[in-house]
């Protein structure tokens, strides 16, 4: 036989799944008012049962049937506790009134085994115990009621239109309009049930739209996802809550990868936009949008056109932050992204309204991290680099710089990197520790390259500091960096203008000249000093004349850069004929002796062939034009090592700087006293390349190609002549071309011949220029044409090509020099009386100017004028004369 629980422990066992049953249901967070309503009549129960247990319940078969009645009950309850606590919140939402209804009815259904229960118990109880019992049941009494109904009454009252009621009670009614009874209480209160409903089917309605949005989205229809868009944004106007909706419907999803995908611009605007609304401030959906890897798919929005970077950068500024500030997380998700410093930077530089304002907002965010830091600076912005090289402690500026000078810096990087300031705390480590002043000059030579920088490191005080490391520091590298800071601020023709202290006055540069050449006579000196110490040099000596000298005549300037001709190092032999040629022009002693020497002249000439070197070429060409042309045994060697054909490639194919140095050189070529020296040069095709410099801009090519062609004329005469007796005796029946400047035999290659080299257009063109220069050589190779002996063919070349009215012209605006040159070829040309009768008028007013001058003036020019004045007067009173005679006659 079953062995009978006693009923106590019945009720024991009951108020313990109770209160376990009560607490569940308040932890429910959906249809929380439900499920509110529900614990609150548990807990009112349990205390009941205490009670019963403490009067000892008669153990009567209708007490134990309520008992088990009143826990399947509870039971009951507890299962759709469980049933419903773990659902989805959209299964939920679209439920709800279906959980209402359980709620209500095993509510309904507690409360009748409550009130059996106590029915049982009345008729074994003193009055004053059922009273007790009863009112402990009273609490939740109405539970035995409909639910419907309790709420009606305890919280309702009649439900009516708000508009009707006022009718009703305006005519002076005081019944309740329904029932009947007369009211007490005339306040108006909310149908709270048809507002629950309200909700209830507003809610369930948002479901629809945001089930239906999504489906939209997924279409991949343009107007469709648009649409959709348009309800999103709708909805989150409308209700915050509809972003839990949105977020259960796995709308948050779909748009994120969506942004990721395939569409157009506009629509890519629009679900950054429409995304930006549905996070913001909703951790949930945050935390959607990275497990939906937004931030990788959000990035290269950055790099788009403008209307999309706006939404991007305004979407991401959302999503990473949260109550409390930055999201250090999302932070570090975002710095991961390899273009995401790159493209905030470019949006930085390239924005100008809140956009920009933001992206530097993650900048500095992310710059909290050192790689970072490094990050942006290589895609030039150096703001939080310069502040930690600025603020930071000794140890982070050194970090700093270090990783600085690893990068590769062009222009735009080193021109920025001067303008935010970084010079003048790479100044202030320079008086650091050793490896303060090694990173920090290094850096300073980079900065140096950039030629507004070379001005914020003079005004800044840094060029004394460089000099004083320079002459006192024993450690190579930093000797080596200063050099190197030195030769940037001189070079690029700079000279000497930046060699200044902080208040732009000039340094005294004398002790540095003769610093930088103790270097090369140094014998431990290393090649990383010796060259840009050279390269200093260099600059300094290209622009200041009394610093060569100085290099010169006190410090053995030529001495010690000779011996560096025959250096192992290609670069230092170079910098070394640079050098040379501008010592050359103040003094040569020892360099013909140099070169003289066995190979030497080899190498000059390997100079003067080195094609990719255009300024080596021009040194070695204006160091030979430097020599003096009396050696000739220099001009023979040349000619045989191949020297003479280099020059004349240089003046073919080398720069204008070299090509000007080249003619200069070519002179010693050239000398009339040479001829076969004359006739090496022009079967080089030196000719075509010296007329064809007549046309160029550059006055000093112009005028020694003039010059040059000069000295070539100058043995035509000669030439044509011999040619023409050579001729008769070969051809005595062959009527020979005569030259009607030289009168014999022509051409360029035999007599140099100006006339059948075509280049009196070009000289009288340069007469005609005013320019003193060109004018001066033009005038003087003119006047190799007109012989003193036979100056009829001469003169009268002159005349058909129109070079005597420009050479008269000359008188009135020519320096004395070329004045003088045109007089003596006027005096040439005047000897001849037809010449008299074309010119004669014209050039006597500028003649009578000449002759009276002031008697303190130089008396040469005086002469010369009269004495063309005197031949033209002569021919004039000929003809004067002779006109009388023929009347007479």
């Amino acid at each position: 036989m079953a062995e009978v629980i006693p009923i106590g422990t019945i009720l024991a066992v009951l108020s313990n799944q109770i209160i376990k049953t009560a607490q569940a249901a308040k932890d429910v967070v959906f249809e929380k008012e439900s499920f509110k309503v529900l614990a609150k009549h548990l807990l009112d129960i349990e205390p009941v049962l205490k009670e019963l247990q403490s009067q000892q319940l008669n153990d009567s078969p209708s007490a134990r049937q309520a008992l088990e009645s009143l826990e399947t009950d509870v039971k009951k309850a507890n299962k759709l506790i469980d049933k419903y606590k773990s659902r989805a919140r959209f299964y939920l939402l679209v439920k709800c009134r279906h959980i209402v209804k359980e709620m209500q009815d095993v509510t309904r259904e507690i409360g009748n085994s409550l009130s059996a229960l106590s029915l049982a118990n009345i008729k074994s109880c003193r009055e004053s115990q059922t009273r007790c019992i009863g009112h402990r049941v009273a609490v939740r009494a109405d539970a035995a009621r409909d639910y419907e109904e309790i709420k009606k009454k305890s919280l309702h009252g009649t439900a009516c239109e708000r508009a009707a009621l006022e009718s009703w009670f305006e005519c002076g009614e005081k019944t309740d309009p329904e029932t009947g009874e007369v009211l007490r209480d005339f306040s108006y209160r909310s149908n709270v049930q048809l507002r629950q409903s309200i909700e209830e089917w507003r809610e369930l309605n948002y479901c629809v739209r945001i089930r239906s949005c999504r489906a939209k989205l997924v279409s991949g229809v343009d107007s469709c996802v648009e649409m959709a868009l348009d309800q999103v944004k709708e909805l989150v106007g409308e209700d915050m809550i509809n972003k839990d909706w949105i977020s259960i419907g796995g709308v948050t999803d779909v748009v994120v990868n969506m942004v990721g995908g395939m569409v157009n611009a506009d629509v890519k605007r629009r679900l950054l936009v429409s995304l930006k609304d549905i996070v913001d401030g909703h951790a949930r959906n945050k935390d959607i949008f990275i497990e939906n890897q937004g931030i990788e798919k959000i990035v290269p929005c950055l790099g788009l056109d403008s209307s999309i970077s706006k939404a991007a950068v305004e979407l991401l500024h959302e999503v990473l932050h949260d109550r409390s500030g930055w999201n250090a997380l999302y932070c570090m998700m975002l710095s991961q992204q390899c273009d995401a410093i790159p493209l905030l930077v470019s949006l930085l530089k390239s924005q100008v309204d809140e956009t920009a304002k933001i992206a530097e907002e993650f900048l500095a965010k992310l710059c909290d991290v050192d790689e970072n830091i490094i990050q942006a600076a290589k895609v030039n912005w150096f703001r939080p680099l310069i502040d930690k090289v600025i603020q930071g402690s000794a140890s982070l500026r050194i970090s700093m710089v270090k990783e600085l000078v690893t990068l590769e810096l062009d222009e735009e990087k080193i021109k920025l990197l001067g303008e935010e300031g970084i010079i003048p705390p790479l100044l202030e480590m320079a008086s650091g520790n050793v490896e303060s002043k090694e990173l920090s000059l290094h850096a300073l030579v980079m900065l140096s390259t950039f030629r507004p920088n070379k001005h914020l490191i003079a005004s800044a005080g840094g060029v004394p500091l460089i000099l004083n490391l320079l002459s006192s520091n024993h450690i190579a590298i930093v000797i080596a960096k200063c050099a190197e800071i030195l030769a940037n601020l001189s070079s690029n023709g700079d000279g000497t203008k930046f060699l200044v202290d902080e208040t732009g006055i000039r340094l005294e540069l004398q002790p540095v000249t003769t610093s930088l050449l103790s270097f090369q006579q140094n014998l431990n000196s290393l090649d990383i000093v010796r060259k840009p110490a050279l390269r200093a040099l260099l600059g300094i000596c290209q622009s200041e004349a009394e610093l060569i000298k100085s290099a010169v005549l006190s410090a053995s300037g030529v001495s010690v850069i000779l011996s560096l001709l025959d250096d192992s190092n290609q670069e230092i032999r170079e910098l070394a004929i640079n050098l040379l040629f501008l010592f050359s022009q103040h003094q040569l002693d020892g360099v013909v002796e140099y070169l003289l020497k066995p190979r030497r002249l080899e190498a000059l000439v390997g100079f003067l062939e080195n094609c990719n070197k255009s300024d080596v070429q021009m040194a070695a060409a204006g160091l030979l034009a430097n020599l003096p042309k009396s050696e000739t045994s220099i001009t023979e060697k040349l000619i045989e090592l191949g020297g003479l054909k280099a020059i004349i490639d240089i003046i073919k194919s080398g720069t204008m700087d070299a090509k000007e140095n080249a003619l200069s050189a070519l002179f010693r070529f050239t000398d009339p006293t040479n001829l076969e020296s004359q006739r090496k040069v022009v079967e080089l095709g030196a000719y075509d390349l010296l007329t064809s410099l007549l046309k160029v801009d550059s006055v000093t090519a112009s005028a020694r190609a003039a010059a040059l062609l000069g000295d070539l004329s100058m043995r035509s005469q000669e030439l044509s002549l011999m040619n023409r007796k050579h001729s008769c005796f070969c051809f005595l029946k062959t009527r020979l071309a005569v030259c009607r400047a030289h009168g014999g035999s022509c051409s360029v290659n035999t007599t140099f011949c100006l006339l059948e080299g075509n280049v009196l257009s070009d000289l009288v063109r340069l007469l005609r220029g005013k320019v003193h220069a060109t004018a001066y050589e033009a005038i003087q190779t003119l006047s190799t044409l007109v012989q003193e002996d036979f100056p009829q063919r001469g003169a009268n070349v002159l005349h058909e090509n129109g070079a005597i009215g420009p050479t008269i012209e000359v008188l009135r605006w020519g320096s004395e020099s070329l004045k003088g040159e045109a007089l003596s070829l006027l005096e040439k040309v005047f000897v001849l009386r037809e010449m008299v009768d074309f010119y004669g008028s014209t050039a006597r007013s500028p003649l009578m100017q000449l002759t009276c001058r002031g008697i303190f003036e130089d008396g040469h020019l005086q002469r010369k004028a009269t004495k063309i004045l005197l031949l033209i007067e002569r021919y004039s009173r000929s003809s004067s004369t002779s006109l009388v005679v023929g009347l007479n006659d």
